[in-house]
């Protein structure tokens, strides 16, 4: 058997093909039994005759979803019956013999309408079926061309792809982590990478120089309606580089995208403008800022660069919102300050008023990217982590292996990461990011279709040496 695709029946007017797919529709004319069949390239529109007994009385059996292998005549239709607008409005199938691989229960929601209409845990139990519609298919394919791309051009741009390890340590890096008990050393536990930020500075120290990856991040964070527990980032890391060429390589690597996956939308303004955080805050009242001059254009794009952050912050208190805390981060602990600032970076004073090397990338109110240049001077990091307020004790059990590879010449070094599945959100024009994810989980962080977080058995629990306390409430 050799199988044609529904976009090339065109080439095979009066020749008699060999299809595969999922039955659209059946509509039952008489003895004319119509069926619309679809593959991964498009649909076709096929008619059962009654001169063929055998396929007719098979075609009169069929539903909606039932996978079929169809034998087929390519003929052109009346010119009256010609519809130019759809992919082969101009022929159609005559079937000689029909195969069932496969009947289908009947679907618990329209798999061909857009999917808004239906109720999102429902389309994500059934995550599957949700994937056979057109927009879905279309979303996920697009997110594929658009990593492809993006892994073209940066190889060509001689970056090399690593990917860094997923089991690895716990550290504090702001959000809290998703565990993993060892088995084989007990009461021991790894935990999955918020980001691989250590693993890609690693990899500047083992000379790798110009290093990206397409990486899946994890975070324990509290839930949120368009937050997953898992997401997808291009992270990017360059040795010898400023902020203005990581910038510019980002910069252009975004207009490309747009440029050739997205020819209908406009950018607003290139190159892009570069505003401080100072100026953000105190005009549009966020670090994120949306400005585009025509809101209502769904094809208008406004990217911006956000620079100059503060480096560090006073935690706050839920339950006492005017008492001060302590120093903490702003984006992450291993940002370098600005040339002007690291004086008192290493002094410890006028703290609040240290400001970074770190930028964002906001499109349209959102931000889908940030980075920093980093420390490279182990003493200017371990003066960040004393106004974090770590002990060297601390500073030793939970970066010691980082700070001992700063100690063999680090270079100086800098990078980003982009938030893939927002910007493949936003240049979609889907309001959340579930729609670009194949097998998304809820805002509360709920697997629906494989009813996950569940609970393991007994024996594992016994063979990891775990035991719960019962007598702590959830």
């Amino acid at each position: 058997m050799t199988r044609t695709y529904i976009k090339d029946l065109k080439d095979n007017i009066e020749q008699e093909v060999t299809i595969l797919g999922w039955v659209n529709v059946r509509r039952d004319h008489g003895k004319l039994i119509f069926i619309d069949l679809r593959d991964r390239t498009g649909m076709v529109q096929m008619v059962a005759l009654p001169n063929h007994q055998e396929a007719s009385e098979i075609a009169n059996k069929i539903r909606p979803e039932w996978v079929l292998e169809i034998k087929g005549k390519v003929n052109k239709r009346p010119e009256k019956m010609v519809n130019a607008d759809e992919l082969n409005g101009e022929l159609e199938i005559e079937i000689l013999e029909i195969k069932v691989l496969n009947e289908a229960k009947t679907p618990p929601f329209d798999v061909l309408s857009d999917g808004h209409e239906i109720g999102e845990e429902n389309r994500l139990k059934y995550r599957y079926l949700d994937l056979r519609r057109s927009r879905m298919n279309k979303n996920i394919k697009m997110r594929g061309k658009i990593v492809k791309f993006i892994r073209d051009e940066l190889e060509r741009k001689d970056f090399t792809e690593i990917e860094t390890s997923i089991l690895s340590k716990s550290t504090p890096e702001g959000a809290r982590d998703f565990v993993v008990p060892s088995r084989v050393y007990p009461g021991t536990f790894y935990a999955l990478p918020q980001a691989p930020q250590q693993y890609k500075q690693l990899l500047m120290m083992g000379g790798f120089e110009r290093y990206f990856q397409i990486v899946k991040c994890f975070r324990d964070e509290d839930t949120r309606s368009d937050r997953q527990p898992e997401f997808t980032q291009m992270d990017l890391e360059m040795s010898f580089a400023t902020q203005e060429e990581i910038m510019k390589l980002n910069e252009e690597l975004l207009i490309r995208i747009v440029e050739k996956y997205f020819p209908e939308k406009t950018i607003q303004e290139k190159p892009f403008p570069v505003i401080s955080y100072k100026e953000s805050m105190e005009k549009y009242g966020t670090d994120r800022p949306d400005l585009r001059k025509d809101k209502n254009n769904s094809d208008l794009l406004a990217f911006c660069w956000v620079v100059d952050f503060p480096f560090f912050e006073k935690t706050k208190d839920s339950d006492n919102p005017q008492a001060e805390g302590e120093w903490t981060f702003t984006h992450n602990p291993f940002s370098a300050p600005k040339d002007e600032y690291m004086d008192d970076l290493m002094a410890k004073k006028n703290v609040g008023e240290i400001i970074a090397t770190q930028y964002d990338v906001a499109l349209n109110g959102f931000e889908i990217g940030g980075g920093s240049i980093r420390n490279h001077k182990l003493e200017a990091l371990k003066s960040v982590l004393e106004i974090l307020g770590y002990s060297d004790e601390e500073m030793q059990n939970n970066f010691g292996y980082f700070l001992e590879a700063m100690k063999y010449g680090t270079p100086p070094h800098g990078g980003i990461a982009w938030g893939l599945d927002r910007l493949v959100t936003i240049l979609l024009g889907e309001s959340s990011i579930r729609e670009v994810i194949p097998f998304a989980k809820t805002g509360e962080g709920r697997d629906l279709m494989m009813n996950s977080p569940a609970n393991i058995s007994e024996a594992q629990l016994k063979e990891l040496k775990i035991k719960f306390d019962n007598s702590v409430e959830n």
